[in-house]
């Protein structure tokens, strides 16, 4: 029997749905089974926001963009504007999602609220030095300010 103390799912921003937010916390989960670190809603330079970044023991820099369903996918074409700050990028999607509409050069994760299983790896585009060292500020920056403000939720700083 799962713990439901544990099985609580949360919200970084309130903007996810709760098929989204299910999806995101199975991603994590199986990063972090992978030894990954996660940061989730990173805001990149051009403006957009990362559903699921994964920083691997390696230094290799994963995005995962969380697809709830269909209507979703078809409505945000914004996926390619993730390749500039990542060696790989990711849809992460549940077992019911019609899977052939992912673009190839993508990798697909299928995800449930406890895990996640990589299906498809995707085609690798290494970062240059100078996107690799501004991506890992800002992974950095935003856990620490995150860890700021769960320790200290008055501290002035927005997660």
């Amino acid at each position: 029997m799962r713990d439901t103390q544990q099985d609580t799912l949360v919200w970084l921003d309130g903007r996810q749905s709760q098929a989204a937010a299910a999806l995101q916390r199975g991603v994590c989960r199986s990063f972090r089974a992978l030894g990954y670190s996660v940061v989730c809603e990173l805001p990149l330079a051009n403006g957009r926001r990362a559903d699921v970044v994964g920083l691997s023991p390696s230094g290799d820099i994963y995005i995962v963009e969380i697809k709830s369903c269909l209507i979703d996918y078809r409505t945000d074409g914004k996926w390619h504007e993730y390749l500039d700050y990542c060696d790989r990028l990711y849809f992460a999607v549940a077992a019911d999602f019609p899977c052939e509409v992912i673009p190839e050069e993508a990798g697909l994760i299928l995800a449930d609220r406890y895990g996640a299983e990589l299906v498809r790896e995707p085609v690798e585009d290494r970062l240059n030095a100078a996107r690799r060292k501004a991506m890992m500020l800002c992974f950095a920056r935003a856990a620490a300010l995150r860890l700021q403000h769960h320790l200290d939720p008055g501290c002035g700083f927005e997660s």
